[in-house]
């Protein structure tokens, strides 16, 4: 079992966090300070770390976990969204860097997305297979496959990240705020582009082709964005998780 260790002093927060994790089959431990969290560094594989902790940074339990040699991953979880906030833990050694308000669901995404980079056990593990329930894989919901930062302007699909232009970055984000919702070529450039641009429906079929090239090469379905026929497209939602299907 995957031990996370959340490091978080709102209640609130923490008890979502943990629902989720432990919803997900990840063994949990909850603290709320630096001083208690420093005893459980060596029994976890993974930190959920809070910056702001009633005695002191998270930068200090960061840094003092990495001038130890410890390779644990580390996700800052924070309200500060500053940019040198962000540099500073990324170049502190943290895997990734997470800005409140969330989605749990994100979180859990991003959980497995640091593991597959970092730890052997999960490199093998397919991004595919989220849960399991007695020997069957639940089949993920597009909200807990795709996730669209729009602070980091990064999209992932199963924690892999989806590598887009700009232009195709604003596509997914459009049509990912609307799912099932059929949007025409022309509202999509309005909306991407602004009136006041002279381009074609044409550039939208473009961008489209090479969106869903890069989404399949995630493990996404090829029809996760679909054409409806003389009108223009919609982002398809996926198989309910409460259907099961056999391994």
């Amino acid at each position: 079992m995957t031990r996370v260790l959340i490091v978080e002093d709102e209640s609130a927060i923490a008890e979502s966090l943990l629902f989720a994790l432990r919803r997900d089959g990840f063994t949990v431990t909850h603290e709320s300070t630096l001083h208690a969290a420093e005893s459980q560094l060596t029994e976890c594989d993974l930190v959920v770390l809070d910056l702001m902790l009633p005695d002191g940074s998270g930068f200090d339990l960061l840094a003092k976990l990495r001038a130890l040699g410890q390779r644990t991953p580390v996700i800052i979880l924070t309200s500060r969204d500053d940019e040198a906030d962000r540099v500073a833990g990324l170049e502190g050694g943290a895997d990734d860097y997470v800005v409140k308000p969330f989605s749990p669901r994100e979180v859990v995404a991003r959980i497995r997305a640091v593991l597959r980079r970092t730890s052997p056990t999960w490199a093998n593990i397919p991004a595919a297979v989220s849960s399991s329930t007695s020997g069957r894989t639940l089949r993920p919901t597009l909200a807990t496959a795709l996730v669209i930062d729009n602070d980091t302007r990064r999209a992932l699909f199963l924690g892999k990240l989806v590598d887009l232009t700009r232009t195709e970055f604003e596509l997914l984000r459009v049509l990912h705020g609307a799912p099932e919702r059929v949007f025409t070529r022309q509202q999509l450039l309005d909306r991407i582009f602004g009136e006041s641009y002279a381009v074609t429906d044409r550039t939208i079929d473009a961008h489209i082709k090479a969106l869903r090239r890069k989404l399949s090469q995630a493990g996404a379905p090829p029809d996760l964005v679909e054409t409806e026929r003389g009108v223009g497209y919609r982002l398809r939602e996926m198989t309910p998780e409460k259907e099961l299907v056999s391994r």
